[in-house]
């Protein structure tokens, strides 16, 4: 795995996992970018280009002082830029270049003084978990979900993956209802892994979680996506929900 796309996943899991945001695709200036907002208010934005990042975050006069008592512990070249860039009305505004984990690191604290994580993580009571770690019990082909929970994840599915047909049930790993058991029933990737390495879990695999039990959407990409839907199309299928 390339680094920049280390760097992806992680802000993925990050903003995501951190933070209950609506994800607004726009333009700065020629370049697409993808705002992270709690109402109208962008908390972080990202500017798209194909081989690095450019975060910009804007400190006010609250989040400057909080950052300057930590300033030292920055890397030289954002505590210059923070030195470098003139205060407007509206803040001091930072453009931070991000094409590595390290410096991706920094950008995360920084994120971190502009706003504190928002997002509660899934209540574990009654949770079922597939063998490749995705919650069934919030899964919309889960059998023991009621019908009007599986009609209100339908449209952020559809928003998420387009429309589809989410007609197909489950009851679960290793059950006589399992969608991979019986005849002309083809194992999911993550069953097919587990065979070959002859393991019961992901859990107890060296390599979890990797590409074969992430199936949730992992992209960061010029497109606008809700923070309901990130919470009820997403996360459920991602290994352990970003907790």
């Amino acid at each position: 795995m390339i680094e920049l796309e280390k760097v992806r996943l992680e802000i993925v899991k990050f903003m995501r996992g951190k933070y209950r945001l609506d994800e607004v695709a726009g333009m700065f200036y020629d370049i697409p970018c993808l705002k992270f907002r709690q109402g109208k208010k962008t908390i972080v934005s990202i500017n798209l280009y194909e081989d690095h990042y450019v975060f910009q975050i804007i400190l006010g006069k609250a989040e400057r002082e909080k950052f300057e008592a930590i300033k030292h512990e920055f890397p030289m070249e954002i505590q210059e830029l923070y030195d470098r860039e003139r205060t407007l009305h509206d803040g001091k505004w930072l453009l931070i270049r991000v094409d590595d984990l390290h410096t991706l690191e920094a950008v995360k604290k920084l994120i971190l003084i502009k706003k504190k994580p928002n997002r509660k993580p899934f209540s574990k009571e009654n949770a079922v978990f597939g063998k490749c770690g995705h919650r069934c019990d919030l899964c919309v082909h889960y059998t023991d979900i009621s019908e009007e929970f599986r009609a209100t994840l339908i449209p952020h599915l559809n928003a998420v993956y387009g429309n589809s047909d989410w007609s197909m049930r489950c009851t679960g790993c290793d059950t006589s209802g399992c969608h991979c058991c019986g005849a002309d029933k083809e194992l999911c990737d993550p069953l097919k892994c587990l065979h070959q390495k002859q393991s019961d879990t992901c859990f107890a695999c060296e390599d979890y979680p990797c590409a074969q039990a992430t199936v949730g959407y992992r992209q960061l990409e010029h497109k606008s996506i809700s923070a309901d839907d990130v919470t009820w199309a997403i996360l459920p299928y991602v290994p352990r929900q970003y907790e």
